[in-house]
Parts: structure tokens; sequence; C-alpha cells
């Protein structure tokens, strides 16, 4: 049976690695998502095999309640609800990584283990596992709209947030060279738990994509310091792994918005601009129907549909793939536009019109569709606001000033399905609305959608 803990080490660490490799890609994705659940089914046995189990009952009693809470989220959660999902599943897995290292803290608060590399590498996993699950919890709570999704910011923030962060480090180093001042370790976790909070409250909706993929990394991170506390190897790679991807994640996300990390984390992006949000002035806004959109698609070429978080709160995407259907059967062009940060997490677009079974060649990036949009006849945004948001490149003065957009105003004809006038989770006005070549389409965006794609299939005469 000791043999058996060092194989599975490997055997599922490979399959972390194999998991996430295939995962890039949707012809390949299911693989990875088996390849992962295998290795962690893998990683658990090893771990359950071990010498250092004390109790195997306590260890089912928590294997039940977690699959009791864990399955009907699994199955029950809507699509739409992923990111705010991701969002508290890395507030638990923190939450589970600041206990264990709180346990074996007091197990080593004993003056022998003074200044020693498990004492360090305990501090350094609970620094970041529990700051990691209030930030995930404030995420969340953005995220579910259980608090507002603007930034909120105060007087004296940066300093208090950086003597919040020194109060936490200084006890912890107190901590690993005398580990037996444990009177200072409430104040260590409080410090570290209060420090998550603040470091996203100020953050805005906007950039809820980055920071899911950054708290992502900070977990993984944990978990791997955890891993090198309790010699687990497993642990260490598999955190590795986590963290190294949930990182390039968040650079991927920071380069499609064009903005530093530093930024994303004090630049308070999201902010209402004075005077933008709302578009109320004497521009004209031209609004159109489901039958006139439809009438003009048909006639269409070429055709880009740009797909926006409104696109998923509507739960549109079976409908768009309807529309995607109806407008091939006529001999439309159709492609689909997906911009890094659509949605609130990365991927969220490509995954909601996957699961509605639209083909994956036919969603292009920005980088891809961007000089093919002078020559496209209709570009249809179906709740997408920063993401085509104009001003990011014509306003040097704007919040989203240089962020990549979809360039949808320089196609010949633009029509937007939104439900109102309101502003994006930047909080700025979108141009695009005003435009000559713009027409509006109010309503919910699965009923819209719905309408249109109807319209093609001659539900009232349109040949």
């Amino acid at each position: 049976m000791d043999a058996f803990v060092p194989f599975a080490a490997i055997a599922a660490s490979t399959l972390f690695i194999l998991s996430l490799m295939w995962m890039s890609h949707p012809s390949t994705a299911r693989r990875g998502v088996r390849a992962g659940e295998l290795g962690m089914v893998i990683a658990i046995i090893g771990a359950l095999v071990q010498h250092e189990v004390v109790d195997y009952n306590l260890i089912i009693i928590a294997m039940i309640a977690g699959a009791v809470a864990g399955i009907p989220m699994a199955l029950l959660m809507p699509m739409t609800a992923i990111p705010q999902r991701t969002a508290i599943s890395h507030a638990f897995g923190a939450l589970a990584v600041g206990l264990i290292g709180a346990a074996e803290y007091y197990k080593h608060a004993h003056a022998e283990y003074a200044g020693s590399f498990v004492l360090w590498a305990l501090m350094f996993e609970m620094a970041l596992g529990f700051l990691t699950c209030t930030a995930s919890v404030i995420a969340f709570a953005k995220l579910q709209e259980i608090m507002g999704s603007r930034p909120v910011s105060f007087p004296g923030q940066r300093i208090i947030n950086g003597a919040v962060a020194l109060g936490a480090l200084v006890i912890a180093i107190m901590l690993a060279l005398d580990p037996t001042q444990t009177w200072l370790f409430p104040a260590f976790v409080a410090l570290a738990l209060l420090f998550g909070i603040l470091l996203v409250i100020p953050i805005g909706g906007a950039d809820m994509p980055t920071v899911i993929a950054l708290l992502n990394s900070y977990a993984g991170l944990a978990a791997s310091a955890m891993g090198f506390a309790l010699g687990n190897k497993l642990l260490i790679v598999a955190g590795a792994l986590d963290g190294a991807s949930g990182f390039i994640l968040a650079v991927i996300m920071c380069k499609a918005m064009n903005r530093s990390f530093a930024n994303v984390m004090f630049g308070g992006f999201g902010n209402v601009v004075a005077g933008t949000a709302g578009g109320k002035d004497d521009r004209v806004v031209r609004s159109a129907s489901a039958e006139e959109a439809a009438m003009q698609l048909e006639n269409a070429s070429s055709v880009v549909i740009i797909p926006g978080y409104g696109m998923a709160v509507a739960q549109a995407q079976h409908k768009v793939s309807e529309l995607y259907q109806a407008l091939t059967k006529k001999g439309v062009d159709v492609k689909f536009a997906i911009h890094p940060v659509a949605g609130r997490m990365p991927g969220h677009m490509n995954v909601l019109l996957a699961e509605a079974n639209v083909p994956y060649e036919q969603l292009v990036d920005l980088d891809d569709i961007n000089p093919e949009l002078p020559q496209a006849d209709v570009a249809v945004i179906i709740g997408a606001n920063d993401t085509v948001n104009p001003s990011a490149r014509d306003d040097p003065k704007s919040a989203i000033a240089g962020m990549p957009i979809i360039e949808a105003d320089r196609a010949k004809s633009v029509f937007v399905i939104k439900r109102s006038m309101n502003a994006g989770f930047a909080g700025i006005d979108n141009p695009i609305y005003y435009n000559s070549n713009t027409q509006m389409l109010f309503g919910d965006a699965k009923e819209m959608v719905g309408s249109i794609a109807k319209e093609l299939s001659g539900g009232s005469g349109l040949h």
C-alpha cells in the first residue's frame, strides 16, 4: 500500500497536466474534464491510504456533506451563474486551505519549530488562503448583485489597505520566528480576512473576469504552499498548476483590456462617469422591430453576431443558435465575434454558445474579426456594452481608453439588442447607440432573437 502513494501522486499529476492541455480546445474539453476528475479521484484515494489519517469516520461525514452541497450546486445552477459559482468555489477552497494551515500552526506552536521552513510556508499559505476566501466572497456578492458592482472607495483607502497588509505581514514574521506567541494568531487571521475584503471592494464589475482569474491563481498558490508545509508533493504540483494557469489567464485578460495588474487592482475601473451614463441628451436613437431586422438580415451576405453578458442573463444562447441556423439556411455567412472579456468570466460566451451547439469554427477572436467588420453587411450586438464601445478607441479621456474592442460600428449596418439605454459594467455611455447606421431592438434578448429567427423561418411570410 505504501508503494501506491507515490504512484497515485505521479498518475494524478499527469492527469491534471493532460486535463489542462485538453481543456484548451472545445473538441477535447470533455476529455480534459474527465481526466481532471479521474486525477482527483486518484489523488483522494492516495491521500486516504496514508498513515496520517486519524479517523475515517470524520472523513466520510465530510465527503457526504460536500457531496450533498456540491451536487445540487452543479446540477441546478444555470450557465449564467457559473462566474459566481466559480467565485464561491474559490472561497470554499481557500477557506479549507486557511483552516488546515491554522490546525498545522497549532501543531507546530513550539519553540523547536521557530524559524523553520514549515512555519514560513504555513504563514504564506494562510495569508493567501484567508484573503482569497473573503475576496472571493465579495466577488461572488458583486456578481450575484447582492452588493453593487460599482467600486467602493473611501478617503485614505490605499493607506488603510497598506497598513492592514503590513500589519498581517509583520505578525506573520513574528509568528514564524516565535510560534509560541499564539495570542497573536487571531489578529493575523483577522487582518488577512480583512485585507481580502479591502482588496476587492474598490474593483468594479468590468474587471471581474480578471479578478476571478487572479483569485484562482491565489487559491492555487496557497494550496501549493500548503503542500510544502505538509510535505505533500501532489498538492505542490496541483497547486502550482492551478496558480500558474490562473496567473496566465489573468495576464491574457489584462492584455485584452489593455491594462496592468496594478490598474485592475487599484484603478477603480467601473466608476460611473458623471454626465455620460444613460444617454440623457438630445442625440437621436433609432429603433426597429424584429420584422425589420429579419428583413435586413435576410438580404445580407455576411452577418457578424456579437454576444455579451445580456445574452447570458436572458439565457438566449439557444435562440441565437436558431438565428444562426435560419440565416445559414438562407446562404448568409454568419460569424460570431468573441471578445476575451465578454461576460463575467473568461470564455463565458464560448461556453454558452457551445452549450447551444453553435459550431466552434464560427467563433472568431477579436483580432481576427475586426479586419472583416467593414465588409460585414450587418453586425448584431446581443447584450454587449463595453466590449463594443468606440470610446475605447476614439476618446483618450474615456475610462476604458485603450481597451481593445470589437469594432462593430464599422459594419455597414448595426442592430443592438438591449433592454434599455443603461450603461454597461464600466458605467459609461456607448456612442454606437446613436450612430446613423445603428438601430436599437429594445427588449429581452431571448424573446427578440427568437422573434427574428421565427420571421426568418417564415413566421410572417418572409421570402
